[in-house]
C-alpha cells in the first residue's frame, strides 16, 4: 500500500480508472478520486457486466448466470497493473482488478480469472508458460456513418496506399507522428512493445511484444488496445482491431507464440536433444490440432471474425502445422533450441487477450495430458484449390463446437462456458436482425 501511495503522490494523480476486462475484452469499471480509492481496500461493481455483449445487451440466459438480485462482485486491485494514463487531460492512473464473488472466491465469469485458472494447471505440473503476442491493426479515416465502407487513413503525403506495402519502412514513415505518440504512450505505461512493421493491408500495422508471463502480457495487450485507440483519436483518425474491417484487404490477427519452462531446471521443455523437438512439443502441438476447432469461438469471437478465414496465406483455414511455414495455422519458427516455440496463428486481433491466451494454453495442456500425437508437418502451401476449409465458418458453428467439447468445458468451468455461449449467441441474434446492403442489392428484385 505504501508503494501505491508513493506512486500516486509522485505523479500527482488526482483520478484513478479502476477497470476489469469484460467477456468481449472491453474495459469496464469506475473512476475514483484518488483519496476515495485509497480509502477503500476493494471496490464493488454489478457482476452482471460480465455477461454484457459488445452491443451493450445481455445474454439471454442472464438470470441463470448471475444472481437475480443483480448483486455486486468485489474488485481487488492488482498493483502490478498500476500505470499512468498518458492521454488523460488530468493526472490519471489506471489499474486492473481481479473479480471475486460474495463468498470470496474468484468469480467464475471473470476472463482474467479464466486465464489464472489455466495457468494454475501448468503450475501444478511444474511448468511456466512463456508467451509473446503479435497484434495487427488498421489505421482508418474517421467514419461517422456505419453504412459507409471504411477507408484506410491518409498519411503525411496526403495520398492513400494503392499497393501492398509489406515490411515497407517508407509506408510506416507515412504515419510517423502517430507512431511517435504511440511509442511515447507505451513507454510511459511500461508496455513491453518490441518491433513495429507494416503489414500487407493498406495502413495495416503489426506490433510485437517481448516474450514473458502470460498474465502480464494479456494485461499489456488489454492496455495497448486502449492506448492505440486513444492515440489515433489524438491524430483525428481511427484505429481498429476488427478481424476483417475492409472487403478487399487482409484480416488482422493476434498471433500467440508460446513455449514452456521447467520450473526446476529453467529449461525450455519444447527443446529435445540434438536440436530436435521434444515429446512435450509434439503433444502440445497435437493438442492444438485436436482442440483448436472446438476453441475457435475464442480466437474468432465476433460475427465479423469468420470473414478472416479465407484460402489465402494471410489466415489459417485448416489444422496443419509446419516448420517456419507461414501458410499453416500452427507454426514452429526457426530458432535455436532455447527459443523453440509454437506460434498459434488462429486468434484474430479482435480476441479478448485473456481468453485467447488461456484457450491456446488449454488446448496444448490437453495435448500433453492426453499424449496426443500431431500430424506430420506440412512443407510448402498448406491449402490447395478444392481442399476443405476445416475451421468453423460462422460464430454459431464455433459456439456449437465449444458446447460439444467436454474436456475444454472441464477446464473452463460449466458456468463460464454457458455464459460465453450466452453472450455470443445474443450478439449473433442482434447481428442477424440487420438487413445488409448485399441482401438489398441481390435479393430485392431477383427472388
Amino acid at each position: 500500500m505504501e508503494a501505491l501511495e508513493s506512486f500516486l503522490r509522485e505523479n500527482n494523480i488526482t483520478e484513478i480508472e479502476s477497470t476489469i476486462p469484460d467477456m468481449t475484452g472491453n474495459a469496464r469499471g469506475k473512476f475514483y478520486p484518488t483519496r476515495k480509492f485509497l480509502a477503500e481496500e476493494s471496490g464493488r461493481i454489478p457482476e452482471a457486466i460480465l455477461v454484457q455483449t459488445v452491443t451493450g445487451d445481455w445474454a439471454d440466459n442472464h438470470d441463470e448466470l448471475v444472481h437475480t438480485s443483480d448483486r455486486d462482485m468485489i474488485l481487488v486491485p492488482d498493483l502490478s497493473t498500476l500505470r499512468l494514463v498518458p492521454w488523460a487531460d488530468e493526472p490519471t492512473a489506471q489499474i486492473i482488478n481481479d473479480c471475486y464473488d460474495a463468498e470470496g472466491n474468484v468469480h467464475p465469469l471473470s476472463t482474467r480469472g479464466i486465464l489464472r485458472r489455466v495457468l494454475n494447471l501448468y503450475k501444478e505440473a511444474g511448468l511456466s508458460p512463456i508467451i509473446a503476442p503479435e497484434v495487427e491493426f488498421y489505421l482508418l479515416q474517421r467514419n461517422l456513418d456505419p453504412d459507409y465502407e471504411l477507408k484506410s487513413a491518409i498519411g503525411r503525403s496526403g495520398r492513400r496506399e494503392t499497393a501492398r506495402q509489406s515490411y515497407s519502412i517508407d509506408a510506416v514513415n507515412e504515419f510517423n507522428p502517430i507512431i511517435d505518440t504511440l511509442y511515447s504512450y507505451c513507454d510511459t505505461q511500461g508496455l513491453d512493445v518490441d518491433t513495429l512493421i507494416h503489414e500487407s493491408g493498406a495502413a495495416q500495422m503489426e506490433i510485437n511484444f517481448l516474450h514473458g508471463d502470460p498474465m502480464n502480457l494479456a494485461d499489456q495487450v488489454f492496455a495497448f488496445k486502449r492506448t492505440l485507440r486513444e492515440t489515433a483519436l489524438k491524430h483525428d483518425i481511427y484505429a481498429t482491431f476488427m478481424a476483417k474491417p475492409m472487403e478487399h484487404e487482409p484480416g488482422s490477427s493476434m498471433h500467440i507464440h508460446q513455449s514452456l519452462i521447467d520450473n526446476k531446471t529453467g529449461n525450455n521443455v519444447f527443446a529435445g536433444e540434438n536440436g530436435n523437438y521434444s515429446k512435450t512439443f509434439y503433444h502440445f502441438m497435437g493438442g492444438l490440432q485436436r482442440y483448436v476447432p472446438y476453441a475457435i469461438s475464442f480466437f474468432a469471437p465476433n460475427v465479423n471474425s469468420y470473414r478472416r478465414f479465407v484460402p489465402d496465406i494471410s489466415a489459417p483455414v485448416n489444422m496443419h502445422w509446419g516448420i517456419d511455414n507461414r501458410t499453416t495455422g500452427l507454426r514452429s519458427p526457426a530458432s535455436d533450441p532455447a527459443a523453440t516455440r509454437i506460434e498459434n496463428r488462429f486468434p484474430g486481433a479482435d480476441s479478448n487477450p485473456y481468453l485467447a491466451i488461456a484457450l491456446s494454453l488449454a488446448c496444448g495442456y490437453l495435448g500433453m495430458k492426453e499424449k496426443i500425437e500431431p500430424l506430420a508437418p506440412v512443407e510448402g502451401m498448406s491449402f490447395s484449390p478444392g481442399d476443405k476449409i476445416e475451421v468453423a465458418r460462422t460464430l454459431v458453428e464455433g459456439l456449437q463446437l465449444l458446447d460439444e467439447c467436454e474436456p475444454l468445458k472441464d477446464i473452463l468451468g460449466e458456468r463460464f462456458v454457458k455464459a460465453y455461449i450466452g453472450v455470443k449467441t445474443a450478439e449473433f441474434e442482434t447481428f442477424n436482425q440487420v438487413i445488409s446492403s448485399w441482401e438489398r442489392e441481390h435479393l430485392l428484385l431477383n427472388v
